[in-house]
């Protein structure tokens, strides 16, 4: 498996895996309508285009003989300081569970710590099993908070962090 950093003329890996994956990650937690609406408003490639180029949003895809398996986004120095922030992070369903998504996370906090950041922090949904994967590698819920997306629809997370 190699982790790359994503060029902007392969964003469609990105929204291609996150139609995949995330009617199983969030199909309990979001209602249908929800589900669409937010895909299309962080996941079409024009968003995608522009968390990269506008936001400084670092996209990596992890690949097994040039097959996408997963990504993740991040975002160094995150509001001016010295954080990153983990933007997305998602593996393909069938392969959840086989170390993946703790290479993609390892990578971020790698090049985190090459950039001379402190900690890296999350938003995860507070209705979603994935803390337990996060508290599995250190991180600890710091805060909650409601983030209106537009639409009547409201992101309920808790605020994740690790020092490194």
């Amino acid at each position: 498996m190699n982790i790359e950093v994503l060029a902007k003329t392969d964003l469609n890996s990105i929204r291609d895996l996150a139609y995949k994956i995330w009617p199983i990650a969030y199909g309990e937690i979001l209602s249908e309508e929800q589900l669409t609406y937010m895909l299309d408003k962080f996941y079409s490639v024009e968003s995608l285009e522009n968390q990269m180029i506008d936001k400084n949003h670092i996209f990596l895809i992890i690949k097994e003989n040039n097959i996408p398996l997963g990504f993740a986004s991040y975002e160094l120095n995150c509001e001016n300081n010295k954080k990153a922030k983990l933007h997305k992070i998602y593996v393909l369903p069938n392969l959840q569970q086989k170390g993946i998504g703790n290479m993609l996370l390892q990578e971020v906090e790698k090049r985190a710590k090459e950039a001379n950041c402190d900690s890296v922090f999350l938003n995860v949904n507070r209705h979603n099993t994935a803390q337990e994967f996060y508290k599995k590698y250190n991180y600890t819920i710091i805060k909650q908070e409601d983030i209106s997306i537009g639409n009547g629809y409201l992101m309920e997370d808790f605020v994740m962090e690790k020092k490194l």
